[in-house]
């Protein structure tokens, strides 16, 4: 098998995955995955379409993640693995598409419009 890539998106973060089988190493940016996202709760996010399969050790993972913050970053990254899973395999597809992995969060940051301080909100009213 030759390596299998995808690509994952949320909010402003572009995730490209390349996917192939090995010994469970995840690289993001040449860091490891623990060093690139320090928190938990993000490994965690980013593992979750491994688990879903029950096969965290049998892939490695190599990531390139850019635009956006790091939680939308993790989140396109797991969008991107659980793609490269369904390439890989068809029959993974039911139980990552239950979970949502497959589904592109569409959700953006609204503008800011003039005359507003931010997106909705308006600048103090002074009667007098």
């Amino acid at each position: 098998m030759e390596r299998i890539n995808a690509l994952g998106r949320r909010k402003t973060a572009v995730s490209r995955v390349y996917l192939s089988i090995g010994t469970g190493n995840i690289v993001i940016n040449g860091r490891d995955y623990k060093q690139y996202f320090p928190t938990e709760v993000l490994q965690i996010v980013l593992k979750q379409p491994l688990a879903t399969i029950s096969a965290p050790e049998g892939y490695d993972v190599k990531v390139n993640v850019r635009g956006g913050g790091i939680s939308g970053q993790a989140e396109a990254t797991r969008m991107g693995i659980a793609r490269a899973l369904c390439e890989l395999n068809p029959e993974f597809r039911p139980a990552l598409k239950k979970e949502g992995f497959l589904t592109r969060d569409s959700r953006m940051v609204e503008r800011k419009k003039y005359g507003r301080a931010k997106a909705r909100r308006r600048f103090q009213f002074s009667k007098r």
